[in-house]
């Protein structure tokens, strides 16, 4: 019991930033932000409760990465469709996410990718994740000139923008040395370090809260969310215009969406489940048609 609860919240401790995170891309595009929060949070729930009780296996669930970040850069921004729009493509995709798993489609696709090319993959969702991280931590900031750069960790935004950024550096030092002394939990135990000297940080006027900027208090707060919010998202995906979009460029972003899904759940399956030991020794996962499809 000890080990499953400690995996449990390390797991959910690593991947609490999507609550964060997925707010904040989105509702730069003119999505609610409290309503994404609260969507990102059932959404991990159903997904996670499908995959133990349905799937059997101790991979937790949540709303990707590139999928947010296609969402809103690529698809709204980029294309300069609506959200609703694009909500409306990722519900179409969904489907035949759905209709895939259950024709062996996905499974037949997985199988027939070299185990070379699946790692390949995996890596390189962990390489964007670790970017987002560095970005977030503000560790990496803009160049104009070489389009990244590193904090200067001076100035007058130092009690806000620097300290952030020394404390993430302290927080994967500490994890590492627990890593490195093969401490269980390690992860879990980095994050509460950083956390618990980020709130001593603010305590002594080193760190000074921002919210304009996204610096917020690092003190727990127990203010509840307002969930009549839901209702700014929720359904609106049936509301998008049509009219504006191309037949063939709806089924373009739809595309692309299922090619960023399908890359994106087959190299997170091979990370988890190959890091788990839990591949056979042809590298596939055994039973994996209901993991697909609880994904």
């Amino acid at each position: 019991v000890k080990t499953e609860v400690l995996a449990g919240l390390t797991t959910f401790m690593t991947m609490a930033y999507i609550l964060a995170v997925n707010p904040s891309i989105l509702s730069a595009k003119g999505m609610d932000a409290q309503a994404i929060l609260i969507a990102t949070a059932l959404a991990s729930f159903v997904g996670t409760a499908l995959m133990a009780l349905f799937a059997n296996y101790p991979f937790a669930l949540a709303p990707g990465m590139g999928l947010n970040a296609y969402f809103a850069f690529t698809v709204v921004l980029g294309m300069g469709y609506s959200w609703q729009v694009a909500l409306l493509a990722v519900f179409v995709e969904g489907l035949i996410f759905i209709a895939l798993s259950l024709t062996n489609v996905r499974e037949a696709i997985f199988n027939s990718i070299p185990m070379t090319l699946k790692s390949a993959v995996s890596v390189g969702i962990g390489l964007f994740i670790a970017f987002i991280g560095l970005q977030d931590a503000k560790l990496i900031v803009n160049n104009d000139s070489t389009l990244v750069s590193y904090q200067t960790f001076k100035g007058e935004l130092f009690n806000s923008v620097g300290i952030g950024a020394i404390l993430a550096l302290i927080g994967v030092l500490i994890t590492a040395v627990l890593l490195v002394k093969k401490v269980k939990g390690a992860i879990l135990y980095g994050i509460l370090a950083t956390w618990v000297l980020g709130m001593f940080c603010q305590l002594i006027g080193l760190y000074v809260p921002d919210p304009a900027n996204g610096f917020y208090s690092l003190y727990p707060t127990f203010a509840m969310t307002d969930f009549s919010a839901l209702g700014k998202t929720f359904g609106q995906a049936f509301t998008a215009d049509l009219g504006a979009v191309g037949i063939l460029d709806f089924i373009v972003i739809i595309f692309s969406f299922l090619f960023v899904d399908m890359f994106d759940t087959l190299g997170t399956v091979i990370g988890v489940s190959s890091k788990a030991g839990m591949l056979d020794k042809d590298g596939k996962l055994p039973r994996i048609k209901p993991v697909l499809l609880a994904d």
